[in-house]
């Protein structure tokens, strides 16, 4: 068991989030807060010098993300990431983080996380932050799942269930399943992230699962309708076009 006395540095830009997180921590008797950081930079150097047992971590601040802290900080606390998006509630599956408070988050939200850091032996909380380290710095594998956030829930979607995902601003919609889900990351962004070998970028603003392409045909510009198994389609641009024609055997 971990002892139950823990020193917590708040890493948060937004003070209204750090506010919230403070008034969490000195809510509970096991914790001693030892400090608060408001961007990346500031972070790291507090937690190399003060050393603190568990850090709240916001995933996107300015100077460094909390990627970027762990990769460069020297003295290896728990850390318990934190984020106001959904989509990057997934990092923290990706480095089989101790866990994550999605913000706004409920004092129960919030004490059940500490809990599971209070129940943890210490070899587990030390054997995550050199794995969350070690993960940053590795090449990323494809994504295997997407968070959304539907009805107050939040639901893991597999990606390769997607069928298509067209940008929407500053969205993106993912069509699975016959629903759509809206999340807050760039079409760009996800394509570097998915597996090439099953989606494809048929447009600035169109990506298709070729799994769910029923039929691919010809119109009269030259360019290939997508005909999806949902009854949507889909028109690739002429280089994706000629690119898929070059394929065929």
């Amino acid at each position: 068991m971990m002892e139950k006395s823990l020193s917590v540095l708040i890493a948060e830009d937004e003070p209204l989030a750090r506010e919230t997180l403070r008034d969490a921590v000195m809510a509970r008797p096991e914790l001693q807060l030892c400090g608060e950081a408001e961007n990346g930079l500031q972070a790291k150097q507090m937690i190399d010098a003060l050393k603190p047992d568990l850090v709240l971590l916001d995933i996107q601040m300015p100077e460094l993300t909390g990627l970027d802290v762990l990769r460069q900080i020297q003295h290896r606390p728990v850390v318990v990431l934190t984020t106001a998006y959904d989509q990057y509630a997934l990092t923290a599956y990706e480095l089989n983080a101790m866990d994550y408070l999605l913000k706004p988050f409920t004092r129960e939200r919030f004490d059940a996380a500490i809990q599971r850091v209070l129940e943890a032996p210490r070899r587990l909380t030390n054997d995550f932050t050199e794995a969350a380290v070690q993960a940053s710095q590795a090449p990323q594998a494809p994504l295997e799942r997407i968070l959304v956030r539907e009805r107050g829930q939040i639901i893991p979607v597999q990606t390769r269930q997607i069928s298509y995902l067209k940008a929407d601003a500053k969205y993106t919609a993912l069509v699975t399943g016959g629903k759509t889900y809206l999340i807050r990351l760039g079409i760009s962004e996800l394509e570097q992230r998915l597996d090439p070998s099953r989606f494809i970028r048929i447009h600035r603003s169109v990506m298709v699962n070729l799994d769910f392409v029923r039929a691919m045909k010809t119109d009269e510009q030259s360019q290939l309708q997508m005909h999806m198994d949902d009854g949507a389609v889909l028109t690739a641009n002429r280089e994706v076009s000629r690119q898929l024609r070059d394929q065929v055997m």
